[in-house]
């Protein structure tokens, strides 16, 4: 699957997904449970019962046990469920398109860094699909300049810290009845 065809299929589930907290169904949202978890595991690998769970998907928090949904009942559950589902999947749409995270199964397409197939090189899909960005300057770890730029600030305000470590210790010794 290509990095396209990744960021394409993932835009459809996620109208869906909106369509279904819109208008809310069962039958729908299982195919379209379905669909989204053969993407997902397409192209990130298949996912256990711990990441889901900590995702959250579809465990919703008044889940009906013992009797039929109501109409609303079922309405709620599908659209708690769609919802989270949803988060998911923008998630990894902001992975593939905006982070250009690579993904399993990945076959070509643009992401950042090396070569595409047919050996020209790849550009940054924000870059392509924004005009005056194209060539724009990259940093360390096919980062934009400006995260050099917030490491070297972080790096220095933990310096200037470190230099003040000492402010927090006691100046003077403190006789034991006043350490209460």
């Amino acid at each position: 699957m290509t990095r396209d065809e990744l960021i394409d299929r993932t835009k459809r589930l996620i109208a869906e997904g909106d369509g279904l907290l819109a208008t809310p169904s069962l039958h729908a949202l299982q195919a379209w449970l379905r669909r989204s978890d053969e993407l997902l595991a397409t192209a990130w690998g298949s996912m256990d019962r711990y990441h889901l769970a900590w995702l959250m998907v579809g465990k919703p928090k008044g889940t009906v046990r013992g009797r039929p949904m109501t109409a609303d009942e079922e309405a709620a559950y599908v659209r708690e469920v769609a919802g989270q589902k949803t988060s998911a999947l923008r998630m990894s749409l902001d992975a593939v398109e905006r982070q250009g995270m690579p993904f399993r199964g990945e076959t070509g397409g643009i992401g950042p860094g090396g070569t595409a197939p047919g050996g020209e090189p790849r550009e940054p899909r924000e870059a392509r699909d924004r005009p005056g960005i194209a060539g724009s300057s990259r940093g360390r770890f096919d980062l934009p300049s400006e995260a050099d730029d917030l490491a070297e600030r972080v790096r220095l305000a933990r310096e200037e810290a470190a230099r003040h470590a000492a402010h927090d210790v006691p100046r003077a010794p403190r006789p034991e009845r006043m350490q209460r």
